[in-house]
């Protein structure tokens, strides 16, 4: 694999593509859900960072600003063959790094049971009851840029 690269892109952009059937492969395909459910009515109004190389998105994560001082990281997912590898850790380190350079204080979001503990080892915190989404239980998180 070429040297991976993190950009931010937009909707139309090259890549976006790329990022939409990633999320649909890894997010919803194996909960049996279309690829219809993949685009968000706030796609356009989101930062879109996406992990890619040779063309190919590997991984993307994206954030939906909520006011002038933070909103909800959404839609994290690494390709099957790269994850464990820190790839999830390095977009979401990314995607804070450059949400404090706009001045954004916190971010919440809503995580997928089975990686409450990747979020927490970033340093996000669980708060309110559990629930479930998209078919499957999930947890909220916060934590303070």
């Amino acid at each position: 694999m070429a040297e991976s690269r993190l950009d931010f892109i937009q909707p139309g952009h090259p890549l976006y593509e790329g990022e939409l059937e990633l999320r649909f492969r890894v997010l919803r395909e194996p909960l049996g859900h279309t690829r219809a459910s993949v685009k968000f009515p706030f796609e356009h109004d989101s930062l879109h960072l996406v992990l890619h190389a040779d063309g190919a998105v590997l991984g993307c994560v994206l954030f939906h600003p909520e006011d002038a001082h933070g909103g909800r990281l959404f839609q994290m997912a690494v390709d099957p063959t790269l994850q464990g590898r820190g790839y999830g850790a390095k977009l979401v380190l990314a995607l804070e790094d450059a949400l404090r350079g706009r001045g954004f204080r916190h971010v919440h979001l809503h995580a997928r049971a089975p990686v409450v503990p990747f979020y927490e080892r970033l340093g996000y915190a669980v708060y309110g009851e559990p629930y479930e989404e998209v078919g499957i239980p999930h947890r909220n998180m916060q934590r303070d840029l």
